[in-house]
């Protein structure tokens, strides 16, 4: 079983330490998230792994022919390349094969009468055979076609960033490396492409390091979660729900001793101002055991954690408000004569097709771009934060104090007390030691945790939200929708991040393209399920409608169960419980298999299929009792 190891790993950027001497393994089958609020330092771990950076001290080993493939947040891909150059980019035999034949074919398409192109591509073919090539080249077309990869031979430059992003993700998946290192694999896709990675993921064979901000995705991919967290490394064994429930079992543990070691360090504190005297190995002890115990509670104390009870203006009950709109881009249709109710405490979220117009509408709201035709009416107590996809101009020379003090020295809470830009600066996460730090020193997440704070500390009473969750950390998504749930005035949000519009959202407006706006009253999980099970009912079309009338009207006849289905009955809900049961031993198993990635993969796997058949005799048992 191939494993990359890193022990004693250190490294520091500028005087921050990013890694105190970290020790972990990666091995074949693990699955494993990456999390931990930005800036501290895990897009640097990954570009320590893949060698583009190298660590101040540490070692890291993995066998000779151990192959990485990493997917960047920021595509890096060669511009001027062609997409089938860049999708089967690689140096191994059959990558060249697989790239030499689809160029081969491409040649011969172009022009099937040239007898040099019929030549070229039965040399090609020939070693396909030869190879055995196809089932990879088979592979790596549906993988393009699951991600919306059609054309092959456009140019890199030429496509938007959304288009390079899934590009770039085609190409570490198709030369399945043994380790695959995503860094926020699901920006710029949509709902089935999201739904179609999460199961190839958790079939892949080799290992897997995540980094991402959809906590659905980790939940049902990940089998691992690691917690890069003041610059250690904490583990905890299964996926995102196991993640939450072990974490604030810690943090409990780590209430109770932080409170006993503050008590001792109020005792110590009074040893150490009395002044002793004499100053002997015993009094020398004590001195040590002093600065132990102000560390550890120092430790223990700067966990923190994001407070965002800002106090916002008064709105009165008008908000916004759209009539007959109307609005093209290009000759495309974004609005068309569309209405729209924005009242004081709505929670919409937004979502639907790439390109189908959803960050101009929230230009258009937020009175950026003018309707070519319609009314758009804004309450006059209206003050909006405007949180874009890019932050505003900022002084990179600038320190970051003094960034916010532009726009106050203190901030009014909602409950009516105060606080000054420095204490604020540190409840979102920014150590005092940062508070003098030059903007172009911090991590991209960071200016975008600091754009956040710079909105939100003026006071706004209506959000406009484009796609927030791809930039923040976990932690800063929790504590932003935890503020949205207290926040008193209207909230509008472009996602693609279903955990996101789940909580925020009471409202779905579903942009569907050329001007088709659905409105669905409910959560994001819920209408992504009611169109998997739309499409599963859709009715084929067939020449046999009597057919068809025939058996609707055998199933309305239906009123009791047959004598088979008296006897699956009279079983089946001991059968369900069995099953709960045997779920529960697995989860027992991998909760005392420690660090055993093989056995927690096996039963990883069993755990699934048990689940599934769960599943199915649930609605095998709602099916039987709707006729007894």
């Amino acid at each position: 079983m191939k494993e990359l190891k890193i022990e004693n790993l250190t490294h520091s950027y500028g005087m921050k330490q990013l890694f105190d001497s970290i020790t972990f393994s990666i091995t074949e089958g693990q699955r494993i998230g990456l999390i931990g609020v930005n800036g501290t330092g895990k897009t640097s771990l990954l570009k320590i792994l893949t060698k583009q950076l190298s660590p101040d001290t540490g070692d890291i080993t993995q066998p000779n022919d151990y192959r990485i493939g990493y997917l960047e947040q920021i595509s890096t891909l060669d511009e001027s390349q062609t997409v089938l150059n860049t999708v089967f980019d690689g140096d191994t035999p059959l990558m060249v094969t697989v790239r030499n034949y689809e160029a081969a074919l491409q040649l011969l398409t172009e022009d099937p009468m040239n007898e040099r192109a019929q030549n070229i591509f039965a040399k090609a073919e020939q070693k396909m055979n030869s190879e055995n090539a196809w089932n990879s080249s088979a592979r790596a077309k549906a993988i393009l076609n699951r991600l919306g990869i059609t054309n092959m031979q456009l140019i890199v430059g030429e496509l938007s960033g959304g288009q390079q992003k899934r590009v770039a993700l085609a190409q570490v998946l198709i030369q399945e490396p043994d380790l695959l290192i995503l860094d926020e694999p699901t920006n710029h896709l949509d709902f089935e492409m999201i739904k179609w990675l999460e199961n190839f993921l958790m079939s892949y064979k080799g290992a897997l390091l995540l980094v991402t901000h959809d906590r659905y995705f980790l939940d049902h991919v990940v089998n691992y979660i690691v917690e890069l967290t003041h610059g250690r490394l904490e583990k905890y064994i299964g996926n995102y729900q196991n993640y939450i429930q072990l974490k604030a079992e810690r943090e409990e543990t780590a209430a109770q001793k932080s409170h006993k070691q503050k008590q001792l360090y109020k005792q110590e504190l009074a040893w150490m101002r009395a002044g002793v005297k004499a100053r002997g190995t015993k009094q020398q002890a004590r001195i040590d055991r002093f600065t132990d115990l102000k560390e550890s509670v120092s430790k223990y104390d700067t966990n923190g954690s994001l407070d965002m009870n800002l106090s916002g203006s008064r709105l009165g009950k008008k908000v916004l408000e759209l009539e007959q709109a109307t609005f093209h881009r290009d000759e495309q249709v974004i609005l068309n004569q569309y209405n729209l109710l924005i009242q004081q405490k709505d929670r919409i979220g937004i979502t639907g097709e790439n390109g189908s117009g959803k960050t101009t509408f929230l230009n258009i709201l937020a009175g950026i771009l003018p309707l070519e035709s319609g009314i758009i009416e804004v309450g006059e107590t209206v003050k909006i934060a405007y949180y874009t996809q890019t932050n505003e101009a900022m002084d990179e020379n600038k320190r970051v104090i003094s960034y916010l003090q532009e726009v106050a020295e203190e901030v009014r809470l909602a409950d009516g007390t105060s606080l000054s830009v420095s204490q604020l600066l540190e409840q979102f996460l920014f150590d005092r030691s940062t508070h003098g730090t030059i903007i172009s020193r911090l991590s991209g997440g960071e200016k975008r945790r600091l754009y956040l704070l710079k909105l939100l500390m003026q006071q706004p009473n209506v959000l406009l939200l484009d796609e927030p969750t791809n930039d923040l950390d976990i932690q800063t998504l929790t504590v932003l929708e935890d503020y949205i749930q207290t926040f008193s005035g209207a909230v509008i949000a472009v996602s693609h991040d279903r955990y996101f519009l789940d909580k925020i959202a009471t409202k779905l407006l579903i942009f569907q393209g050329n001007g088709k706006i659905d409105d669905y009253y409910g959560k994001m999980s819920e209408y992504l399920m009611q169109q998997e099970e739309k499409a599963v009912k859709q009715p084929v079309k067939t020449d046999l409608p009597e057919k068809k009338n025939y058996n609707e009207e055998k199933k309305k006849e239906k009123i009791k169960l047959t004598y088979l289905e008296q006897k699956e009955w009279d079983t089946i809900e001991e059968e369900i419980f069995d099953l709960e049961a045997e779920l529960e031993n697995i989860q027992e198993e991998m909760n005392q298999a420690g660090s055993d990635y093989t056995v927690i993969g096996d039963l990883s796997d069993k755990q699934k299929k048990f689940q599934q058949k769960l599943t199915e005799k649930m609605e095998r048992w709602e099916y039987l009792s709707e006729y007894i």
